[in-house]
């Protein structure tokens, strides 16, 4: 009798697991057809199945479109070549900026950890602004920008993961470490920049995140890292909830809670490193992620890291949409529309934070 009530509770959440995969696989299509260049909703599925199917569907794609050949041409180099490509790195970076927030507030057992709290994504944009105030490798950017963005939050995160190993490698000292790392990359940008600012502009836009590195190469780079960091981050899901009930009870079920912690910290750094690197800076999106997952599926981290990439994928897809919907011929940077989304999602969080601190008020 104990265990009927779990019954409907599980039916519940595996319906709800169908929908939100439903609209996963919803947005992806819209996406796709969706950008500076409006292409007709049915001209750009038939080029979408025309391609996807090898040529078997659709041979004729613009059959009764009223487009020339050329005009043809120029309709499915940019729905197959440009639009989805970009939704594609959209996604692969939204499942990995998901994944990796969900990590990190699992192993510091705090809602309002993300990706970016320990720096990382400074030292990627340090990295970047080397190579655009420097000139370093500009003829070949679409190589050398994602590798010194990478380069530059690897490191980062590799200062953190020292401090782990440290005999002082607490929770604490871990999230103020990258506190401070962050603040101190961040005066070493702006000293970069003052030294050449005519590379500025372009560190703006970085700073903001966008998908303008996107192609089939980044895409294949992308899905290849999202696959394997991804699919062992997400086994990672008994650890983490044996974690939130703290390190003597991890201890005892055989799990060690500094190892598993700089593990899953390791790996986090990485994939952040990949997202940073093609995309630059997106914010809060990691922030958000696990808590949408939480409130509808409750808090197994086994359910919240992969349910954390597909929020995250749906969520980084709609800032992108949202974009071309709001300032149709644009190219704006995406942290603009994920920061107008996760801020009063985060003050929400700061909060219900506060109502629950025994501090009281100030």
């Amino acid at each position: 009798m104990d265990g009927a009530p779990e019954a409907p509770r599980t039916r519940h959440r595996g319906l709800l697991g169908l929908a939100l995969a439903a609209a996963l696989v919803v947005v992806i299509l819209l996406s796709s057809l969706l950008g500076a260049v409006p292409i007709p909703l049915e001209l750009g599925f038939r080029i979408l199945l025309h391609e996807l199917s090898g040529g078997a569907l659709f041979p004729a794609v613009c059959a009764g479109s009223g487009f020339s050949a050329a005009e043809c041409s120029a309709r499915v180099f940019i729905v197959w070549q440009l639009y989805f490509p970009e939704t594609l790195l959209a996604l692969l970076v939204g499942a990995a900026l998901g994944l990796s927030g969900g990590s990190l507030q699992g192993i510091f057992r705090n809602p309002l950890a993300d990706p970016f709290l320990l720096g990382i994504s400074s030292g990627g944009t340090l990295g970047a602004a080397t190579l655009y105030v420097y000139g370093i490798g500009l003829a070949d950017a679409d190589l050398f920008l994602p590798l010194f963005a990478f380069v530059g939050s690897i490191a980062t995160g590799l200062v953190i993961l020292a401090v782990a190993r440290g005999r002082y490698g607490s929770v604490e000292t871990l999230l103020l470490t990258g506190v401070a790392l962050a603040n101190l990359l961040s005066a070493i940008l702006s000293l970069v920049l003052l030294y050449n600012p005519t590379g500025s502009e372009q560190v703006t836009f970085w700073l903001l995140g966008g998908l303008g590195l996107a192609n089939w190469t980044v895409d294949g780079l992308a899905l290849g890292t999202v696959l394997v960091l991804g699919t062992v981050l997400a086994l990672h899901g008994r650890e983490l909830n044996l974690l939130q009930l703290g390190n003597d009870v991890a201890q005892s079920a055989g799990v060690d809670a500094a190892r598993v912690r700089r593990r899953v910290l390791l790996l986090s750094s990485l994939i952040t490193a990949m997202a940073v690197a093609f995309t630059g800076i997106i914010g809060f999106v990691g922030l958000v992620s696990p808590h949408v997952v939480r409130r509808l599926f409750g808090t197994d981290y086994r359910i919240v890291l992969p349910g954390a990439a597909v929020v995250g994928a749906m969520f980084l897809l709609a800032a992108r949409d949202v974009s071309y919907l709001v300032f149709p011929g644009s190219v704006l940077p995406l942290g603009i529309f994920t920061a107008f989304a996760g801020v009063p999602f985060f003050l929400y969080l700061l909060y219900r934070q506060r109502r629950a601190s025994p501090m009281g008020a100030v």
